[in-house]
């Protein structure tokens, strides 16, 4: 069973040659660095065999043939590592052959594979690593290594023998597969065996592969193949390459309702979410001053995200898709995002909320065939009113959202005993994640810019000017302000300051009060000044991920994506003792689209010169069509950002 993998390879690379050995008439042939000149390495053949048994437990076998095409190409190959999780996958090399330029041929000693704890930060799991080495290649030079596998990705109860490797939903079977790679391959397979009882769906996406089906005494087989993958170009702050690129989804699963009857049903089973006396005393500490059902649903929600530390420690069984229970996440007051909402169902169960989990994957798309395609896990809670509110104690820590904006255009499926389908965050208005600065000062005839600004924010945007203080100790706090000004001008100081309890984020909305003052901010010629606006100079940059896109490109194939949906607004107002006329102004911004726009200029009243500026960005996932009006709008704050107003002083 475990050689299937090889077998299949060497009757498909056989045909192709008539040659003794065909791994070397494949590495021969396959091309160099003449052929490659961009690319460090080439890939063969990737060749995956998967058995399927009933009970669900997979059988996998990889073969690989690598040829190294530059002298980087070999350092990448010096190591290679395989992770894997011993609770729930067993893994190993069972071949390693180095193929010489000068034809000389190395079986390396498989008794020289290193099995040790794998890198850990965050999430302490005892997730391990299996390593060879292979030692100095030359560019000519090719690697094969089949390697076998057996068991899943997840784990989640501990058991005996090859019961630990069965998936978590029994007899099912789900994969996905990429077709793609940081390197070219010359040819790809993926051949799976399922009995023929089981109703395998799939759906290959971004791209076409040949494929084709065969009934094998007990076992249907089906056989995917593509040559000629090339690398995918990349494009700045592009969406997830699974989301563009070709891949292959497989599932038994007949429908999203089966996996979240089943998600509902494991939990429960496992009593996760059953609260204690403690907890219930908590919760009801916690409550004391709740007037209303989101003021419960608020507290609740912002007490786990902040007291429960995201540190996800081995707890032995419970793993995976079956969430810790309540009290060893109450007790340990630590864990990983399914703890932490695991913590956060038990409080809303004790306090007498209905509650469940709910799967996501945060960073990129979920497609429809029912393969978990998930690496996050949120809360759901039914209100009153009977529907059910998406809550996410891992995003929101010192956030006033309740569900992470920063999440909006995600799929998630909920497990509750109903069963639900595939659902999709919806759009968080741009209103939602304001920043807003008002700023009134006064210029020098010496150049001294001097005044009082004010700052607010709501939403993300909020959670991005609280940041100056979050992520700082105390003392640092007033330096940071100071910090942002200087980055704009080397001399400015801050004169006064007042940003209250900046810890205190569920009383309102962020709201810092901050007196400057800059000496030679403008710079003097006879009777003309030269300057920036403050507002136009982009203070509080950070705040506003979308100055960080880079405009370069006139055109994008793929979508890409910002932090957030945000609305900026600022507003300067500069009084000008003896203003006598502006002899440069630069030209207005104007750009109204239905998902990004700007309006933004000057006006000059009498001697005061007023500046502002209104942004709103409408989504956080963006189509490739809609680069030229998110594009405009950065290109036209830049501007604003580079360009001088001159004004002429009147003679005294």
């Amino acid at each position: 069973m475990k050689k299937y993998g090889l077998i299949i390879l060497i009757q498909l690379i056989a045909a192709t040659s008539m040659a003794s050995d065909p791994i070397k008439e494949l590495i021969r042939t396959a091309g160099d660095a003449t052929t490659f000149p961009k690319d460090n390495l080439l890939v063969v053949f990737d060749s995956t065999l998967t058995d399927v048994q009933e009970s669900g437990l997979t059988y996998v076998t990889n073969h690989v043939l690598y040829k190294v095409l530059t002298t980087d190409g070999a350092k990448d190959l010096s190591v290679l590592i395989f992770g894997y999780d011993p609770q729930s996958a067993f893994v190993e090399i069972q071949k390693a052959t180095v193929y010489k330029n000068n034809g000389e041929v190395i079986n390396l000693d498989l008794n020289s594979v290193m099995d040790y704890p794998a890198p850990a930060r965050a999430i302490y799991w005892g997730a391990r690593e299996k390593m060879i080495g292979i030692g100095r290649l030359e560019p000519g030079d090719a690697l094969e290594v089949v390697m076998f596998r057996k068991g899943f990705t997840y784990a989640l109860l501990q058991q005996d023998d090859d019961e630990r490797y069965i998936p978590p939903m029994r007899g099912h079977f789900y994969d996905i597969v990429e077709f793609f790679s940081e390197n070219p391959v010359n040819l790809k397979v993926y051949r799976v065996m399922v009995p023929k009882e089981k109703k395998l769906q799939f759906e290959f996406y971004n791209g076409e592969v040949q494929v084709s089906g065969w009934l094998q005494g007990e076992k249907f087989v089906y056989t995917f193949s593509k040559t000629d993958m090339r690398p995918l170009k990349r494009e700045s702050r592009m969406v997830a390459l699974s989301d563009v690129a070709p891949k292959l989804l497989l599932s038994t699963s007949p429908d999203w309702f089966a996996k979240s009857t089943w998600f509902f049903g494991v939990n429960e089973d496992f009593k996760s979410f059953e609260f204690t006396p403690e907890i219930k005393k908590k919760v009801d500490e916690i409550l004391k001053n709740a007037k209303t059902e989101i003021d419960s649903i608020s507290l609740l929600t912002h007490w786990c995200a902040d007291e429960i530390r995201y540190s996800g420690i081995s707890m032995g069984e419970g793993e995976g898709f079956t969430l810790h229970t309540g009290d060893m996440t109450f007790t340990d007051r630590c864990g990983v995002c399914k703890d932490k909402a695991g913590m956060l169902i038990t409080m809303l169960r004790a306090a007498g909320f209905e509650s469940y989990p709910a799967m996501t994957m945060a960073g990129s798309r979920i497609d429809y065939i029912p393969a978990d395609q998930f690496n996050h896990c949120v809360t759901v809670v039914k209100r009153k009113n009977g529907t059910y509110q998406l809550l996410d104690p891992t995003w929101v820590p010192f956030l006033r959202e309740l569900w992470s904006s920063a999440e909006q255009q995600q799929q998630y499926l909920m497990g509750v005993p109903e069963g639900a389908d595939l659902g999709t965050t919806p759009l968080s208005s741009p209103e939602n994640h304001y920043i807003r600065v008002t700023s009134n000062s006064e210029l020098m005839a010496n150049g001294t810019l001097k005044g009082t600004l004010t700052i607010t924010a709501e939403g993300q945007s909020d959670g991005s000017v609280r940041g100056y203080f979050k992520n700082s100790n105390k003392t640092q706090w007033d330096r940071n302000i100071e910090h942002e000004f200087q980055r704009i001008h080397p001399r400015a100081t801050i004169t006064s300051l007042d940003y209250g309890d900046p810890m205190d984020y569920l009383s309102g909305p962020v709201s810092i009060v901050i007196g400057f003052e800059i000496p030679d901010y403008a710079m003097v010629s006879g009777s003309r000044l030269f300057f920036k606006p403050l507002m136009a100079s982009q203070l509080f940059r950070s705040a506003q991920s979308h100055l960080y896109f880079d405009t370069d490109l006139d055109a994008r194939e793929f979508a890409f994506r910002d932090r957030c949906s945000r609305e900026v607004e600022v507003n300067e107002a500069i009084h000008i003792p003896s203003l006598s006329k502006a002899v440069r102004i630069p030209a207005a911004a104007n750009h109204q689209g239905n998902v990004a726009s700007i309006a933004g200029g000057y006006s000059l009243n009498g001697e005061t010169l007023d500046f502002s500026e209104k942004i709103s960005l409408g989504k956080r996932i963006y189509d490739a069509g809609e680069w030229p009006q998110f594009k405009a709008v950065v290109e036209a704050q830049n501007r604003f950002a580079e360009e001088m107003v001159v004004v002429e002083l009147k003679s005294e």
